[in-house]
């Protein structure tokens, strides 16, 4: 087919004999650019027909490496085109060596795509938006981070390999690898924060001390994983803003991860009340309010009294909940329910001031008055 393609080419610049050189190879390689992009969109039309109702996925897909494809079907057809043309020496070599710069970025352009459809395919199994999602944030930590680190060696490779196309490049790279000296080790520091990150995304996919949506303490805010990249790690604050944390920082320095093994969390609340308040009454109504709620995960309620002081006792209520948002929603929900049974109901429970009047006996005032009181 190559070579069927290549005579129809030759049979033009023979019949074009009579232009310049330059504009005929122009010609050719513009018309082979076009019958290309029209045989891509043909091609593209016909398998969107064939799988676009069928299968919805692999429409997306198709839809989403349009661009490559069409690239791909672009540098083809100008390889195949490009001995015909009658360039001049020098103007072929130039456009053979873009053509190779180009074929490199379309291999490493074509290994990432790939990288995401496979990855995306493989996340299809596991579903975030489940009560038990503890498995599914594993494997889609897992392949994220694994995904970011294999896009950031293609990257390396792709730019590396197309800059090893050039002489010059190539022979600096030569000389720098076989002096091993100053020169490796400027390169070395300056390289040293990408292979860190990079050694640290490795360590997260493996150890996972971090996953998606897992609720996390850092430098005393709450919030969870949103997005872990290559770099840094962007946790979802309690009130929608964004930390972004360096991916080390979750290597070499402690927090705090409430979901490492479950997303079960028991929620802790404390009201001070009065030292007559009866106390196996308020534990029955906390008891009675926490099974009512459906926040409540069914595991653990209790009520203890935990201080006291000179004016009152302090009373802890515990409930368990199915996730950190659960249970500080049931957290609020007890604190409001039980206040408003101590108002109602036990009005006397709620913490008072106390002052006691301290009073002299009878025969001391009687005494003292008798002093005040003028002779007459």
């Amino acid at each position: 087919m190559i070579e069927t393609i290549q005579s129809a080419l030759t049979r033009l610049r023979n019949f074009l004999h009579w232009a310049p050189d330059n504009v005929v190879g122009a010609i050719i390689l513009v018309l082979a650019a076009v019958i290309a992009l029209m045989v891509h969109g043909a091609v593209a039309r016909i398998l969107h027909r064939i799988v676009d109702v069928r299968h919805p996925y692999l429409a997306g897909v198709l839809t989403g490496t349009r661009k490559l494809t069409r690239l791909a079907f672009l540098i083809v057809a100008l390889f195949v085109a490009l001995p015909v043309a009658p360039f001049d020496a020098g103007v072929a070599s130039g456009l053979a060596h873009l053509l190779l710069v180009l074929g490199i970025v379309l291999i490493g352009w074509i290994a990432i795509t790939a990288s995401h459809i496979v990855a995306e395919l493989y996340l299809q199994r596991f579903a975030l938006d489940v009560a038990d999602n503890l498995l599914a944030r594993k494997h889609v930590t897992q392949v994220r981070v694994l995904q970011r680190v294999v896009v950031t060696l293609l990257i390396i490779v792709t730019v590396a390999s197309a800059l090893m196309t050039f002489e010059s490049v190539r022979h600096y790279g030569v000389s720098l690898f076989a002096s091993a000296g100053v020169a490796g080790l400027v390169v070395g520091l300056a390289a040293r924060p990408v292979l860190s990150n990079l050694i640290a995304g490795i360590q997260l996919a493996v150890t996972q001390p971090i996953r998606i949506e897992d609720a996390v303490v850092i430098e005393n805010e709450t919030g969870r994983i949103e997005e872990i990249t290559s770099t840094y790690v962007v946790v979802r604050l309690w009130d929608m803003r964004r930390m972004i944390v360096p991916l080390t920082y979750f290597i070499e320095r402690p927090f705090q991860n409430w979901t490492r093994e479950s997303a079960n969390q028991i929620s802790a609340l404390h009201i001070n009340v009065d030292y007559t308040t009866p106390v196996d009454r308020v534990r029955r109504e906390a008891e009675e309010i926490v099974r009512a709620s459906p926040l409540w995960d069914g595991n653990l309620v209790k009520l203890h009294v935990t201080e006291s002081d000179a004016q009152s006792m302090q009373l802890r209520v515990i409930a368990s909940a199915r996730s950190s948002g659960d249970a500080f929603e049931l957290r609020c929900e007890i604190r409001e329910k039980l206040i408003g049974f101590l108002q109602s109901e036990l009005p006397q429970a709620l913490p008072r001031q106390r002052q006691q009047m301290l009073t002299r006996p009878a025969q001391d005032r009687d005494v003292e008055r008798d002093r005040d009181t003028p002779p007459r």
